[in-house]
């Protein structure tokens, strides 16, 4: 860093929210990163920013990128970058990792596997830790994708933890989920299973040169068989690929775009985001709620309270009312 720069960041990180919504909706990385990062870390300014971006928010297809780990995520991820950047497509990604238990902070770093995008001003890539947050994904993940959305990205990708079967919160959280799968890790097994397949809009049977490859693609279709979507319904759609060589990825472009075809015919899209938008109110309020509850002693109360519940001398419920009484005075 050069001396010209040096001021220039220490201004940025003292910048009020207006500026640094600015300075992002006109590419400047360093304002986005400033931004997730006062939302990721919940600051009193993650009102203001919301405030700011909402104009801007609402536009970019939101792709989810799911799977157990070691199918390929991060490299079909970085696949489908550069096929969006051929198309002259502003690129955000959001990598989210597993939490350090020490520091909090993202234990893979997923960024480290793209570095081929790594000068692209088009791209912007950034790691979130899950914070010990179940699903997949961290809990502001949402906000991040709204700052994303209102910097100017054309399209949003979110990879997810590695997850397993029961962990499916990418699918209230993008328009298009990617579920990936790979040859020799049971998955051909888990096929008739509830759970991670269920989400799924579309199929990517990755590391389609080896052994078994079929086999998987197989056992999909045949739990896709069985799923028969009603009418008009979307039936999530099978592409295999090689991720690593670039092989299949024009197929999932082209299933992602008629995929979103679909969504805007039927009126899904805009039912989708409003569920996503109805998610995300209720968290805030329920987040507020809890802090009321501490402000107004009722962390202090709920021991007592628990306490004659599992003794019996109170029902939970009279308990929870007990606990909630403070906030209509």
């Amino acid at each position: 860093m050069t001396q010209d720069e040096a001021p220039a960041r220490f201004r940025l990180r003292d910048a009020d929210v207006p500026t640094l919504v600015e300075l992002a909706r006109q590419g400047d990385p360093r304002a986005v990163a400033r931004l997730i990062t006062l939302v990721e870390n919940a600051s009193p300014l993650s009102r203001e920013i919301a405030a700011e971006l909402a104009p801007h928010t609402g536009r970019a297809p939101v792709i989810g990128m799911t799977g157990s780990p070691g199918v390929g995520k991060s490299t079909t991820t970085s696949a489908l970058v550069t096929a969006y950047r051929a198309a002259g497509k502003r690129v955000g990604v959001l990598a989210v990792d597993p939490s350090s238990p020490f520091s909090g902070g993202a234990i893979l770093g997923d960024r480290v596997r793209m570095q081929d995008h790594a000068t692209d001003p088009g791209v912007y890539i950034r790691s979130m830790s899950s914070r010990g947050h179940l699903g997949g994904l961290s809990a502001t993940t949402p906000q991040a994708v709204r700052v994303l959305e209102g910097a100017g990205c054309d399209v949003i990708i979110i990879e997810t933890v590695g997850v397993g079967q029961a962990e499916v919160e990418i699918a209230s959280l993008a328009d298009t989920t990617l579920v990936l799968l790979a040859p020799g890790m049971g998955d051909g097994i888990q096929a008739v299973k509830a759970g991670i397949l269920e989400i799924a809009d579309i199929f990517v049977v990755n590391k389609a040169d080896r052994d078994g490859a079929d086999s998987t693609a197989r056992d999909i279709r045949g739990m896709v068989a069985l799923g028969a979507p009603g009418p008009g319904a979307w039936r999530p759609e099978l592409v295999k690929t090689v991720a690593s060589k670039n092989e299949g990825i024009d197929l999932v472009l082209a299933a992602i775009d008629s995929h979103r075809e679909w969504l805007i015919t039927h009126g899904e899209l805009d039912r989708r985001r409003t569920a996503r938008a109805a998610a995300e109110v209720e968290a805030l309020a329920l987040s507020t709620l809890r802090a009321k509850l501490g402000n107004l002693g009722g962390e202090a109360a709920l021991p007592d309270l628990a306490a004659k519940v599992a003794t019996g001398g109170l029902d939970p419920f009279t308990a929870a009312d007990a606990l909630l009484a403070g906030l209509s005075h």
